[in-house]
């Protein structure tokens, strides 16, 4: 049986370059104000606010521009992957261990994306494979019809679905490729982040933090 959590937005805590941010727009207030998560952490700013090293400068429908220390300015689309900002490019080693902190009810839920659009995900290490439902899988664009179509066992009893693989799963700075994943029709709060993605780490919990750290 899935459960699905009342829908909330938590951050991940990554480690990043001396300087830099990692900063994603994810919605918006009207034309006054945008929701941004900075390293993590989920922030209503308002146009000319300064939060935690970024200004927002402007609004314009699903674009946004931030300043950032320095005076450095950077466009942003919304539901697009978060951007590392505020520092120059550099060879950086191959990120591979996330670190998530537990939300209320003890659920490890975090943004990312899938195939390069946007979502969140509930950690699930009960499910067999990452889990979406179709409205979901439609809003990102996942051909899911073309899958290999299955029975799989609900809430609501016996239903098709649809197998698939996708091209990309995203959390944090740690990408995975090549991820199986199943469509199913009604109704899920986010994401599941199944053993699919989950196996390709070792994972260890630490009171309410949960480090996955990459195997290969």
């Amino acid at each position: 049986m899935m459960r699905a959590p009342a829908l909330l937005l938590s951050g991940l805590a990554m480690a990043g370059a001396s300087g830099a941010q990692n900063v994603s727009f994810n919605g918006s207030l009207g034309q006054k104000a945008a929701l941004l998560v900075i390293d993590g952490q989920p922030t209503t700013v308002n146009v000319g606010q300064r939060v935690r090293g970024v200004t927002l400068l402007s609004l314009e429908g699903e674009q946004i521009v931030v300043e950032l220390e320095g005076g450095r300015r950077q466009s942003l689309t919304l539901g697009s992957t978060p951007t590392r900002v505020g520092a120059a490019a550099q060879s950086t080693p191959q990120a591979r261990s996330i670190v998530l902190s537990s939300g209320p009810g003890g659920h490890f839920i975090t943004q990312g994306t899938i195939n390069n659009r946007a979502t969140q995900f509930l950690v699930d290490t009960g499910a067999t494979t990452v889990s979406l439902a179709q409205a979901e899988a439609e809003r990102l664009g996942l051909k899911f019809s073309e899958g290999r179509r299955v029975m799989t066992q609900t809430a609501n009893g016996v239903v098709p679905a649809h197998v698939l693989q996708l091209a990309s799963v995203r959390v944090g700075d740690v990408e995975i490729h090549n991820v199986d994943a199943i469509v199913v029709p009604g109704q899920m709060s986010h994401v599941l982040l199944g053993n699919s993605f989950l196996n390709r780490f070792q994972m260890r919990r630490e009171n309410d933090t949960l480090t996955l750290q990459l195997r290969y």
